[in-house]
């Protein structure tokens, strides 16, 4: 029987010896990009990819997504490699679609080649028979939370439950056979360095609203309408007015947009619509900002005499550490780019739905270097595929093998240490509970 440090070793030969392969994945879906669930093109691609390499799946599975498996020589714990299929809309980003706009401008397209270098190396390197338990590959759509309004529409028509796709993939019951997970995702942060550890995040409430005015033309009789637009104004304005009331503990982050701002430009707007998140480090902050965002919706529509339609969605949880999983991954990390190379990214005020992972079973969040630019910004571009892909690949992989080597001892170990915050139905009830509709008029 091989020993785990001569696993190790084979299934970082596996990424070698298919590095361009690997990189090509990386490079074929940064031409595709399609945003969440709507990744039509990306999970044929996904689905072809497996196919070669001869890994069972199912696709189709919360619109887009894909789950496949292998099984090691013996029963064990389930270990699950994520990757996310979906982009930004980021039009002047120098790949972006010309159509739509959809760009990657976070990473995503290297998160999908990374869980492809992990399927490859675990299942073609021949250490299968020597893992006890299941090694699970989950191309899952639409972590980016944009398009709300799309995304409530498919909600209401009954063809989601969530707006995001790592919880619908635990609505769906995809994560039951699964009991550690981990993704690793790419930025420029310059404390991450090549790979890096990470603490915290923020969760996040999505906020959907539509003021509703009354038209009149805007030149000949003004006073005859209800501006909409001013409504909306004003309470973007209560909203920058509560500022000074969160706390910097809390690290707390509203920023609205309008997504509509009338219908033409000599009528008085009668319909406007805005979108916002609600960021913040822990529940009891989220509740009381996203509170606070409803009064100033609320604000806005009473002050001209008009009307505000609130819809209120679960977004992402906070992330939750998990010390003893960090303790398998960091050797890892460190044997791939050197102690010196290794970060740690500490709390993070962006948002994941790795985060509702973590909230029902032991799962990490790694980050990785190589890319250059500002996150969600035209100028996020992958410039070391080595550091950005191959790396975190291997250290990835390499934990995989350290979880269910020797009969999956440290997986079990780690599954008996870590203590989830929720169950499964005690986080779906959460999740159901932030769901609102308001129709308010002063």
């Amino acid at each position: 029987m091989p020993s785990r440090e001569e696993m190790k070793a084979a299934v970082c030969r596996e990424i070698d010896g298919r590095r361009d392969d690997i990189i090509g994945v990386a490079k074929a879906i940064l031409e595709t990009p399609e945003p969440g669930f709507r990744e039509f093109k990306t999970s044929k691609y996904v689905d072809q990819k497996l196919t070669e390499l001869g890994i069972p799946h199912r696709t189709g599975i919360g619109l887009t997504g894909i789950k496949g498996s292998v099984s090691g020589g013996s029963a064990g714990p389930s270990v699950c490699v994520f990757g996310e299929l979906d982009s930004l809309i980021v039009p002047d980003h120098p790949f972006a679609d010309k159509t739509t706009g959809a760009a990657h401008a976070c990473g995503h397209n290297v998160q999908i080649a990374m869980m492809y270098a992990c399927a490859a190396a675990i299942s073609k390197s021949g250490v299968l028979p020597w893992l006890a338990g299941k090694v699970v590959f989950i191309a899952v759509p639409a972590e980016e939370g944009i398009e709300i309004e799309y995304r409530y529409g498919l909600y209401k028509q009954g063809k989601l439950h969530y707006l995001t796709g790592k919880p619908e993939f635990i609505a769906l019951g995809e994560l039951d056979d699964v009991d550690i997970a981990i993704m690793t995702h790419t930025t420029p942060d310059p404390e991450v360095k090549r790979l890096a550890t990470c603490e915290t995040n923020n969760g996040v409430i999505r906020k959907s609203a539509q003021f509703v005015g009354k038209s009149a033309h805007a030149g000949l009789a003004p006073h005859d309408g209800v501006n909409a637009l001013n409504a909306a104004m004003l309470a973007m304005n209560a909203i920058n007015a509560q500022r000074e009331t969160f706390r910097d503990a809390d690290t707390v982050r509203v920023h609205p947009i309008i997504t509509k701002g009338g219908d033409a430009v000599n009528a008085v707007p009668a319909s406007v619509r805005l979108e916002s998140y609600v960021r913040a480090k822990a529940a009891p902050a989220m509740l009381d900002a996203n509170m606070k965002v409803d009064r100033s919706l609320r604000a806005g529509a009473m002050a001209v005499g008009g009307r505000v339609k609130i819809s209120t969605i679960p977004g992402s949880m906070p992330i939750v550490p998990y010390p003893e999983l960090w303790k398998i991954y960091t050797p890892n990390a460190i044997e791939v780019v050197g102690a010196a190379s290794l970060g740690n990214k500490g709390h993070s005020t962006g948002s994941t739905d790795m985060g509702d992972v973590t909230q029902i079973m032991p799962a990490i969040h790694p980050y990785c270097g190589g890319v250059t630019g500002t996150p969600h910004g035209c100028d996020y571009i992958i410039t070391d595929y080595e550091t950005a892909l191959i790396a975190p690949a291997k250290a990835m992989a390499m934990t995989v093998i350290d979880l269910l080597a020797d009969g999956a001892v440290k997986a079990k170990e780690v599954i008996a240490k870590s203590k989830s915050p929720m169950t499964k139905q005690q986080y779906l009830s959460a999740l159901d509970s932030l769901f609102k509709e308001e129709d308010y008029q002063g």
